[in-house]
């Protein structure tokens, strides 16, 4: 990777932070630790990595694993152990993770492949990748169709659909077992008017089930030549996630 390219990325890595510490990305990520503090209790192991970080929350504080690691370039005012690296070469051996978040990783990253694979390869057999990434079907993804709004936080960052993103998970052996949409409501920039659109965060799900602003996905990373048996509704969930229109995340 260029020292152009490096620069770029730490421009918008910057800028999202920025973002993050702002009303509107303040309230986004207080829907996203809510929701993985429904999530991470059922993710036992030992080690739990956060793959870089842009707000100022503990995204690992539910965590029940007894090491919480941050990796990323600089450190950040949180719970974790802060451990110096880049999450496309992860400073880890191989298979020695439990539990791997991803809080908007591949959205900022140059090399996104590069880094779920990391991801990947430090799991351990049946270890749980969480990934939460800005939806690139959604409303807030209009402001990227003008010209000045696709260079401003939190649209600078490279948004990946969710089917290209199970693509990815299914190339490398992963197993889909949990999906939910986040955040209903528009990104405006007045606190009130948030506030009164906080209905909308509870209608979602049932009206426009693939609206949210951000996905949250947890894939297993699965055991060599093992086909695992599910049961009946936990797999009927997942087949839901795939289908284009009408699917129910959560």
């Amino acid at each position: 990777m260029g020292e152009s390219t490096d620069e770029g990325a730490e421009a918008r890595v910057e800028r999202l932070r920025a973002w993050f510490e702002g009303p509107l990305g303040e309230s986004l990520q207080a829907i996203e630790g809510h929701r993985l503090r429904e999530v991470l209790p059922a993710l036992p192991g030992t080690f739990a990595v956060q793959c870089g970080w842009l707000g100022r929350r503990d995204l690992l504080e539910s965590s029940p694993t007894a090491v919480h690691l941050l990796v990323d370039p600089e450190p950040a005012a949180q719970g974790s152990q802060w451990v110096v690296g880049r999450a496309e070469a992860l400073p880890l051996d191989s298979k020695s993770v439990q539990v791997v978040v991803l809080p908007h990783s591949l959205d900022v990253s140059e090399a996104p492949h590069q880094l779920l694979r990391e991801a990947h390869r430090v799991l351990v057999p049946e270890g749980h990748i969480v990934i939460l990434g800005f939806n690139a079907t959604s409303l807030w993804r209009l402001p990227c169709l003008v010209r000045r709004g696709a260079h401003r936080a939190p649209w600078c960052g490279d948004w990946i659909g969710v089917r290209r993103l199970r693509d990815w998970l299914s190339l490398l052996d992963c197993e889909l077992t949990h999906g939910a949409m986040l955040y209903y409501r528009p990104p405006l920039a007045r606190q009130g008017w948030m506030d009164r659109l906080f209905f909308m965060e509870r209608m979602g799900d049932r009206w426009w089930p693939l609206g949210g602003a951000v996905y949250m996905l947890v894939a297993r990373k699965r055991v060599a030549g093992v086909t695992p048996i599910r049961p009946a509704l936990r797999r009927s969930r997942v087949r839901a996630m795939s289908q284009p229109a009408g699917a129910r995340y959560g």
